[in-house]
């Protein structure tokens, strides 16, 4: 036989309410101690009558456990309002980038002075922008300036070795030339055989 979906509403009838709690706290410990057997997991349940009797149960020592989780409340509290503020601070900074950008109509903008405000910012910014540029360019040019000096070192150093080459292929030709003219080689022209020529 089918259980009927049963609807979570306040029972009314007093008798039938007390019954339905003592089944379901019973239910509900047990679950806990399987939960903390089962799982190796420290598990505290604390559950108050109607009429304020107590009924708890701990896997572990009580005071321990709420000791711990007033400590990780505290850590999620703290994280909560970080997250809460960053998220603020995220909203702020979009908004203030729309505005930036453009892209907000007229009206959202509270004043003529927060349209003054963010024409100053913009300059500010592009001023910067410009500064920004002008010193990579000159650093660049510095750069290029003394790439330029080693170039220019290294042009002279092989030009000297040019020099220094042609230099000395001069002295060898010319060594060479005095040489020869020293030595008289005869280059008369003969014709006939050679017992017949005269002197």
């Amino acid at each position: 036989m089918v259980r009927g979906k049963i609807q979570m509403k306040r029972i009314e009838n007093d008798a039938s309410r007390q019954m339905s709690f003592s089944k379901r706290r019973n239910g509900l410990l047990k679950k806990a101690h399987e939960l903390s057997v089962l799982c190796d997991a420290e598990v505290a349940v604390i559950v108050f009558s109607q009429r304020g009797r107590l009924y708890e149960f701990s896997s572990h020592e009580m005071p321990k456990t709420m000791d711990r989780y007033y400590r990780h409340a505290k850590q999620v509290q703290k994280g909560g309002s970080d997250t809460a503020s960053m998220r603020t601070k995220i909203e702020f900074l979009e908004q203030s980038k729309r505005k930036l950008l453009g892209q907000c109509s007229l009206s959202s903008y509270s004043s003529t002075d927060e349209l003054q405000d963010i024409a100053s910012q913009l300059e500010r910014s592009l001023s910067n922008v410009r500064a920004r540029k002008a010193q990579l360019l000159s650093e660049q040019i510095h750069e290029l300036n003394a790439k330029e000096g080693l170039l220019l070192e290294e042009h002279s150093g092989a030009k000297s070795c040019v020099q220094a080459t042609h230099k000395q292929e001069n002295e060898t030709y010319s060594s060479l030339s005095s040489n020869s003219t020293s030595e008289q080689v005869g280059t008369e022209l003969f014709i006939g055989l050679p017992e017949m020529q005269i002197v």
